[in-house]
C-alpha cells in the first residue's frame, strides 16, 4: 500500500490576522475613512468612534468624556478639535427659552461622502444639450377623455408665511440653504411657532441666532433640531375679562350756607360739618 501523504502546514505570513465573527447586537459601523485616518491621531479615532456608538442624546461634554475615560480634561479638549476640524464633529450653543446656554454637539459618520454630494450638488450642469427631435409616430386612435387631475390640497396662510421664514434664512446666513422639498417638509413646524404668537422675524432670528462656525454639512437637520428642541411653550390662558367698575358719580361743587366751605352735593346746602338750617330756627 502507498504510503500516505500529509501536506506541510501553511507559512504563517507576517502583518495582522484577523478572526471575525458577526456581531448581532451592542454594534457600530465605523468606515476606513475614520478608522485609518492619516491625519487623526490614534486618540482622536478612538474618541470619535466612541461618540459615534453613543445613542441620541448622550452627554459628550467635556467633563463626561472626563469621567468616562482617564484621560483629563484639557487632553480630551485638544482631542475633540482634531475630529471637529475633520468634519466628524460640530459643536455650536444654543440659548432655551428659559435663558440656559447649553453645548450641542452633531456626530456625522461619514463627512467625506456628505463633501463629494456637495461638489457634485455644485458640479452639476445648469442646463442639458438639447435631444434631437424623434420622427412623429402616426397619430393613435381618440381615447376617451380622462378624469381631470384633483386640485391640489390649499395651503393655509400659516403655512405659506412658514416657508417663506424658511427660504428666507439663506439671507441671514448663506450656509442655511434648504431645498424645496424640506422647505415644505419643515413648513409645518415653524407653522407652530407663528401660530404661539412669534412673527416671522422672531423664527428666522431664533434659528440664525449663535450658529456654529464649523461648516453646517446638513442645513436641513440642523434647522429642524432647532425647530424642535428651541420651541417656545404656549401663552397660558388670558381667562374670563375682568369686570369694569362703574364710574364714580362726581357731585358738582356747592357752597356751603352755613360757612361758606366747598363741598361736594347733588343740591345746594349745607356742608356735613355744619347744622341743619331748620336747628337754628328751632
Amino acid at each position: 500500500m502507498a504510503d500516505q501523504q500529509f501536506s506541510a502546514p501553511s507559512r504563517v505570513s507576517s502583518g495582522i490576522r484577523h478572526i471575525n465573527q458577526d456581531h448581532r447586537r451592542g454594534y457600530v459601523k465605523i468606515g476606513n475613512h475614520l478608522a485609518q485616518h492619516r491625519e487623526l491621531s490614534m486618540g482622536a479615532i478612538g474618541l470619535a468612534t466612541h461618540i459615534q456608538s453613543l445613542p441620541a442624546g448622550a452627554k459628550v461634554t467635556i467633563k463626561a468624556l472626563a469621567e468616562r475615560f482617564p484621560e483629563g480634561e484639557v487632553r480630551i479638549a485638544a482631542t475633540l478639535r482634531e475630529p471637529e476640524e475633520h468634519g466628524y464633529l460640530a459643536r455650536y450653543h444654543e440659548r432655551l427659552p428659559t435663558g440656559r446656554i447649553v453645548t450641542c454637539t452633531v456626530s456625522y459618520n461619514n463627512p467625506p461622502a456628505m463633501a463629494a454630494a456637495a461638489r457634485e450638488r455644485r458640479a452639476e450642469p445648469i442646463g442639458t444639450e438639447p435631444k434631437p427631435t424623434p420622427e412623429p409616430d402616426p397619430e393613435p386612435e381618440p381615447e376617451p377623455e380622462a378624469e381631470p387631475d384633483p386640485a391640489p390640497a390649499a395651503v393655509s396662510e400659516t403655512e405659506l408665511q412658514a416657508r417663506e421664514l424658511l427660504a428666507r434664512l439663506r439671507l441671514r446666513d448663506p450656509r442655511l440653504v434648504l431645498s424645496e422639498r424640506d422647505t415644505v417638509r419643515l413648513a409645518p413646524a415653524a407653522g407652530v411657532w407663528l401660530e404661539r404668537g412669534l412673527t416671522a422675524s422672531a423664527v428666522i432670528d431664533a434659528l440664525t441666532r449663535s450658529l456654529p462656525t464649523t461648516p453646517i454639512h446638513s442645513p436641513a437637520a440642523l434647522t429642524a433640531h432647532r425647530l424642535r428642541e428651541l420651541l417656545p411653550p404656549r401663552l397660558p390662558d388670558p381667562g374670563p375679562p375682568r369686570p369694569v367698575p362703574p364710574d364714580r358719580e362726581i357731585h358738582p361743587l356747592r357752597t356751603c350756607d352755613g360757612c361758606d366751605r366747598a363741598f361736594h352735593s347733588p343740591v345746594p346746602g349745607r356742608c356735613r360739618d355744619c347744622p341743619p338750617a331748620d336747628a337754628h330756627a328751632a
